[in-house]
């Protein structure tokens, strides 16, 4: 049974993403272990999804809270 992403839609295969790239020192290419330098936004059959590399979206901000909400 090949192994899916549940999410692939919300997160498509990008080698920036990928096991086997690392970032290169101008960040704008990938130093891919099968294909050499790449762009962030290409991927390839080798593909594997390393989810360390993802960074979370920044969480939303926090309204000014009312002490009188806390009040019983």
């Amino acid at each position: 049974m090949k192994k899916k992403l549940l999410n692939a839609d919300k997160y498509p295969a990008k080698c920036e993403y990928c096991l086997k790239g690392r970032p290169s020192p101008d960040g704008e290419n990938v130093l891919c272990v099968k294909n050499g330098i790449v762009p962030k936004n290409s991927s390839c059959r080798a593909y594997k999804y390393d989810v360390m590399k993802r960074r979370p979206a920044k969480p939303a901000a926090i309204e000014s809270v009312d002490p009188e909400d806390f009040k019983i």
